[in-house]
């Protein structure tokens, strides 16, 4: 298997992991569908085969960019619409991935640029390359807004409070995969925790931090203080390693489900983790 296969494999393997991971409140996993009503787990499923053949096209257009790293983006740009049509043509129209698609997109073009470059592909050089790609995304996006018309719900919620989304999240690099995320997960796995516990944790601390636009589309900034703060008292009870922890996270579930809440932006931030992680677990 070449290096981009080998790559692009590791983010199937990603988007197909946190899928499976189980409990994961008010998101769909392997024993309900969250708060949704348009997707199941096997949606997931059908939805990552779709786009699998183009997580490896991501790796190759960045080995073959010979230019500055701020122009690649419009080069996976078309790349990324094509996935998406085709994740919507698999799912009868549901966004599955569509935000994931985002994220993966420069995250495999980065990893494929520091192949260019002959670079190890650290998580640390992946996410410095993706800044690069990103730069001024957010400013070419947002500014450009018709705040009284806006297209999307993503759109919806940066007029409303300011949350940049996805966007936001790779021009800074994911600071919080970088600085939280990714250092608890490799901490959790060093110590032996099953992967679908060590991926749910991931989750309950993600959401205690994100501005999770999925979160905002639907609700408001309050329900979103609301909801971080149930995290942190799962998280603070010792997560899926404690009884206690656990039953919390089960109750979450019950109740974003309930009131319709889903961390959607928390989950695609667990499959970047993965991701990364064990992409460096491949590069020994």
């Amino acid at each position: 298997m070449d290096r981009a296969a080998q790559i692009a494999s590791l983010a199937l393997e990603a988007l197909l992991a946190e899928a499976a991971a189980t409990p994961k409140p008010g998101l769909v996993d392997r024993v309900n569908c969250g708060a949704h009503a348009d997707m199941d787990f096997f949606t997931f499923q059908v939805s990552a085969a779709a786009i699998a053949p183009f997580l490896s096209v991501f790796v190759r257009t960045g080995t073959e960019h010979t230019g500055d790293a701020s122009a690649l983006l419009a080069r996976l740009r078309p790349v990324g619409m094509e996935a998406e049509r085709a994740m919507f043509v698999r799912t009868g129209g549901v966004n599955t991935h569509k935000g994931a698609i985002f994220s993966f997109g420069v995250l495999l073009g980065a990893a494929g640029l520091a192949l260019r470059r002959g670079k190890k592909c650290t998580a640390e050089c992946v996410l410095d390359l993706v800044k690069e790609i990103c730069a001024g995304i957010c400013r070419r996006h947002f500014d450009g807004l018709d705040v009284c018309a806006p297209e999307t719900k993503g759109d919806a919620a940066y007029l409303a409070c300011g949350a940049t989304g996805a966007r936001g999240t790779a021009e800074a690099g994911f600071p919080l995969v970088r600085r939280i995320a990714l250092p608890l997960y490799r901490a959790l796995m060093d110590q032996g925790l099953p992967m679908n516990d060590a991926l749910v944790d991931v989750l309950i601390t993600l959401i205690t931090l994100n501005d999770d636009t999925n979160i905002l589309s639907r609700h408001h900034l309050g329900v979103l203080h609301e909801v971080q703060a149930t995290a942190r008292r799962a998280e603070a009870l010792g997560g899926m390693a404690s009884p206690e922890g656990r039953a919390a996270i089960l109750q979450m579930d019950e109740d974003f489900i309930h009131k319709w809440i889903s961390p959607g932006g928390s989950a695609d931030l667990v499959a970047v983790t993965h991701f990364l992680y064990a992409l460096e677990r491949a590069e020994g």
